[in-house]
């Protein structure tokens, strides 16, 4: 399943939660950190453990749950809660470094052990740019770790913890610290081969940025992106979901290529092509769920 769009809701709002759903976003984050105040984390569990052993087979999008960090006395409680079969991954928050998702991988052992749920059913989405240390140490993440399901980052609690008056120039291009987050969250997803998923656009109503943001994002490698607002989610599928001219042109690559087997390169409209526009050619039509049988072996 595809992972355009992932849609944040609070786990203490069942009005939210219902309004999320109809929202066409590929997976829900139903959130137990940040959006949830202090005296309501034990409400926010109970809410969406009563939701998810409701949860159907017929839903068309993918269940995440954003835990509090691993260093709070809330992390234990919240993974024994999104243990569950319906739950694809946890979304970990403050992550920094190698250790610390072998840690979370160690905790979400136990906690499918104590709600016999079948081990490794829960994978890991991190944030991993949310503390200056954390961005230090992205080279750790350079091979591939158990249950990573894709990585991402964000900017507002970096911001904070530089004590940046703010995380963008006025022209709206990201300022150098969070640039340079950004590109090594990219290549860190790159080198364990999980999607890299691009962080939030703020501004809920500014439709034509978002849409911009997507565009950048996409063209640097992304694979999808963070949304607050469900008015987000159609801008932000749209955006991710590949161009009837770009799936055109990807299989007349695949056609080239195939009609010329056992060749490493091949001529089409006027330029040459090797292997690695073979390879991108067929990621892009199998992301849009076209069967591509050519092997590039």
């Amino acid at each position: 399943m595809s992972l355009r769009s992932l849609l944040f809701v609070p786990a203490d709002s069942p009005r939210k939660i219902a309004k999320a759903e109809t929202a066409g976003a590929d997976a829900l984050i139903f959130d137990l950190e940040d959006s949830v105040a202090p005296e309501c984390k034990a409400d926010a569990r109970s809410n969406l453990r009563d939701y998810l052993s409701g949860l159907g087979p017929e839903r068309t999008w993918q269940a995440y749950v954003r835990i509090n960090p691993l260093d709070t006395g809330e992390a234990l409680d919240d993974l024994l809660v999104a243990a569950h079969p319906s739950v694809a991954a946890i979304v970990l928050p403050k992550a920094t470094g190698r250790a610390d998702l072998l840690r979370c991988a160690y905790y979400l052992d136990m906690a499918e052990r104590a709600s016999g749920v079948a081990a490794g059913t829960v994978g890991i989405l991190p944030v991993v740019t949310e503390t200056a240390a954390a961005v230090l140490r992205l080279p750790e993440l350079a091979a591939p770790l158990p249950r990573l399901t894709g990585l991402t980052w964000g900017g507002e609690d970096l911001s904070t913890v530089l004590g940046a008056l703010g995380n963008k120039r006025p022209s709206g291009e990201w300022d150098d610290s969070f640039r340079l987050a950004r590109a090594l969250a990219l290549l860190a997803a790159a080198a364990c081969e999980v999607p890299a998923i691009d962080t939030l656009h703020a501004d809920y109503r500014d439709g034509e940025g978002l849409a911009a943001a997507c565009a950048a994002a996409r063209h640097a490698g992304f694979s999808g992106k963070i949304a607050i607002h469900p008015d987000q989610v159609p801008i932000v599928n749209a955006g991710f979901s590949p161009q009837p001219d770009e799936l055109a042109h990807a299989r007349k690559v695949v056609a080239a290529f195939a009609a010329a087997p056992g060749t490493g390169t091949v001529g089409l409209d006027g330029r040459m092509l090797d292997r690695p526009h073979l390879v991108a050619a067929r990621r892009l039509l199998t992301s849009a769920g076209e069967k591509v049988l050519l092997d590039v072996d």
